[in-house]
């Protein structure tokens, strides 16, 4: 189980709670720190969002990982998945 505010996300268990989580990530072609919004209550999931500096748009990957912990990935559109 992963503690995430004051819910707690199993694998498995649907439906997760509808919470929000901030982090920051590197652009995959700018290289700068943008901060992004996360709807943790769609687990897996990818999505295509702009960069906030450059304007390129990054493909996000959201899941829990083996330990579940939030997992996310940024690529470039043209790097395959």
């Amino acid at each position: 189980m992963n503690q995430i505010g004051e819910f707690t996300i199993t694998r498995g268990s649907y439906p997760v709670p509808e919470i929000i989580a901030e982090r920051s990530i590197y652009c995959p072609y700018c290289g700068e720190t943008i901060k992004i919004l996360i709807d943790l209550s769609v687990l897996p999931q990818q999505y295509t969002e702009d960069c906030q500096v450059c304007c390129r748009p990054i493909v996000f990957s959201v899941e829990l990982d083996l330990n579940d912990e939030l997992s996310i990935t940024a690529h470039t559109e043209d790097e395959a998945l």
